[in-house]
């Protein structure tokens, strides 16, 4: 009877821990089925859009190194600014391409002293370079660096779209990355846990 009872108990000690390793066992088969789906439905939903924002961004860091994307700085032997207001309004007036009648058109200005010119620049991309001290126009050209850099942070889509998109893909960028070295740092850390045990 002694014999009977001694062999259910050990019996259900066995039972209760295969239970509990199988317990361990799927949760951890678990735990590494919901990282890589993660890892891979984030990296889906991300693809194209970081897609566009390394191709944008490695166009915007070859800028100067292209006219067609931004155009050269002109440079004029006048380092001392002393153009008037008025004279920029009216160098700016006279390219047709650049759609200017009045300051409301002038999207913004960039002095350069160093270079002896003032760029100008319209709504409709078009930069005008300038004479500091003369008015004088020295080029025009169209600034494809501003569509480019609207692309990159979104707001070519929309006004906000760097908020409501690109902050999102972020966090997104930030799981995957997580996610990833999980993955690559997971099975190093099984190996040595269960060749420290082969040991022992």
């Amino acid at each position: 009877m002694l014999k009977s009872s001694k062999m259910s108990l050990e019996r259900y000690f066995k039972q209760t821990h295969s239970s509990g390793s199988w317990c361990v066992k799927n949760s951890k088969m678990s735990f590494k089925k919901t990282n890589r789906n993660i890892h891979k439905w984030a990296s889906i939903i991300l693809v194209i859009p970081l897609l566009v924002i390394l191709v944008t961004g490695i166009l915007l860091l070859v800028k100067k190194e292209f006219s067609l994307i931004q155009p050269p700085t002109a440079v004029s032997e006048n380092r001392v600014p002393s153009v008037t207001f008025e004279q920029i309004l009216t160098a700016a007036k006279s390219v047709e391409q650049a759609q200017i009648s009045s300051w409301q058109d002038i999207n913004r200005l960039d002095v350069r002293p160093s270079k002896g010119i003032t760029k100008i620049r319209s709504h409709n991309s078009i930069e005008i370079q300038i004479d500091n001290q003369s008015g004088e126009v020295l080029h025009v050209a169209k600034r494809n660096s501003e569509i480019i850099e609207a692309i990159h942070d979104g707001t070519f889509f929309e006004k906000n779209a760097n908020i409501w998109l690109m902050l999102p893909i972020s966090f997104i960028l930030l799981v995957i990355s997580l996610t990833g070295v999980v993955l690559f740092f997971v099975p190093y850390f099984k190996k040595k846990k269960n060749k420290s045990r082969s040991l022992t």
